[in-house]
């Protein structure tokens, strides 16, 4: 069987190998794919009979890499016809018989198509050299997809590589001893008291893994999301690893909307033993446990609360650091609440620009209105939200009437198709009895 040269391909796919920390063996795989792509090209170039390609024309080709010789074969498997009408695809059965007697008619062979050292020329060779380059790109991209997609919701070590545009490009292993892949950092995931210097080590929450063919890193990871705050709590707290203390909500405001408040979070827990306190186990002996995740969020404030079934008590927990005099549940099905605080209270429930409020609202799921008790006129609040409750009764009783007329007209529209078509059966039986007449 003849065979392309290629000096140094043992050396070249292990350095490939090395360099892409890819292996050998899919290496090798998208070396042949290159290599048949150069064929193609080779093919198309020697077209002296103007031959239509289509885009599935070399599927029956392949290239079988030769690593001890360093060099490759292009084989093509034909199929035996009594007569041939495209020698790349077929082979006459007589031409076959000569070697193998035994041959018949719908049978397959595989064929050496290889063509000549020096007819494969540069053209064909510039093919596959970017085919090559692709394909090594494809091979990366499949494993790192296939190496992190699993965890994806997990916190990774990352360091510091460089900037693009406002996005920090950092490097991430998955686990020990694993090469680094290239993940990005985008402006909105960043925190505001980080100092992303060259080399600089973060934790970092893997948000996704990007799919398809685009540039640049497929790992999407975040200094933001709430999910950082729940694993560093989990890694510092036993009590939560070992499930005696559980983290019910999280709401976190990494990037204000205002230059002047800093980042806040507010983190809602529980446990079912009463012999542990789940707040007190988050802070730990003088703060030491939240201490830790403080600083690994450069000086995040973090408010830890007793999560509650009762929602007026949850709702109180959730403004913390203020005293709440009263919660009153104004509308429990649009989720509505009043909370009463002295006046003294009311910036600190309030927050600096509302941030206080707007956490605990969306730790709660309750839209909560800060109000003043000494000025609150209980009577008067009770009887909005009864007019407008009654407002809203009377608009869902006119759209439910509105709907049952909807649907009488529907159904006097059928009674009077189905009248039209029994009266056309009637006339119809009666022009037959008459014709029978």
């Amino acid at each position: 069987m003849s065979m392309v040269s290629l000096p140094g391909l043992k050396e070249l796919i292990e350095s490939i190998s090395r360099e892409r920390n890819l292996p050998r063996l899919a290496v090798q795989s998208a070396i042949r794919e290159a290599l048949l792509k150069g064929y193609e090209r080779y093919r198309r170039a020697q077209n002296l009979e103007r031959r239509q390609f289509d885009e599935d024309y070399f599927d029956n080709f392949e290239v079988e890499l030769d690593i001890d010789e360093e060099g490759f074969r292009v084989l093509s498997t034909k199929t035996i016809v009594e007569e041939v009408n495209n020698s790349d695809h077929q082979i006459s059965l007589d031409e076959v018989q000569q070697v193998a007697p035994e041959a018949q008619l719908g049978d397959s062979v595989v064929l050496d198509v290889t063509p000549d050292q020096g007819e494969f020329g540069r053209m064909a060779a510039m093919q596959t050299k970017q085919v090559l380059a692709q394909k090594l790109r494809d091979q990366q991209r499949q494993m790192v997809q296939e190496e992190f997609q699993d965890l994806e919701g997990t916190v990774l070590q990352a360091r510091v590589l460089r900037f693009e545009r406002q996005s920090v490009i950092l490097a991430v292993s998955s686990t020990f001893g694993q090469p680094e892949v290239e993940a990005e950092l985008p402006k909105r995931e960043q925190l505001p008291n980080d100092n992303y210097r060259a080399n600089a080590t973060f934790k970092v929450y893997l948000k996704k893994v990007s799919q398809g063919q685009q540039r640049g890193p497929q790992l999407l990871v975040s200094r933001a999301d709430a999910g950082l705050v729940v694993y560093l709590f989990a890694n510092e707290v036993p009590e939560i690893e070992d499930e005696v203390v559980r983290i019910v909500a999280v709401a976190r405001e990494a990037n204000p909307p205002s230059r002047y408040v800093g980042p806040r979070t507010k983190i809602a827990v529980d446990t079912l033993d009463r012999d542990v306190d789940p707040v007190g186990a988050c802070i730990g002996a003088r703060g030491s446990r939240i201490q830790v995740v403080v600083n690994e969020l450069r000086g995040e404030k973090i408010d830890v609360i007793r999560w509650s079934p009762d929602p007026a008590t949850y709702i109180a927990n959730a403004l913390s650091p203020a005293r709440v005099d009263e919660v009153r549940l104004m509308d429990p099905e649009t989720r509505q609440t009043h909370v009463l605080v002295a006046e003294d209270q009311l910036s600190l429930a309030i927050g600096k620009e509302g941030q206080n409020v707007r956490l605990a609202a969306r730790l709660t799921g309750w839209k909560i209105d800060i109000k003043d008790k000494a000025k609150y006129d209980h009577a008067g609040e009770d009887a909005k939200f009864a007019a407008a409750r009654a407002q809203a009764q009377l608009e869902q009783e006119q759209m439910e009437l509105e709907q049952d007329d909807i649907e009488l007209e529907d159904d006097d529209l059928e009674l009077e198709e189905l009248e039209a078509e029994n009266q056309q059966e009637l006339e119809d039986e009666s022009f037959d009895l008459d014709e029978e007449e």
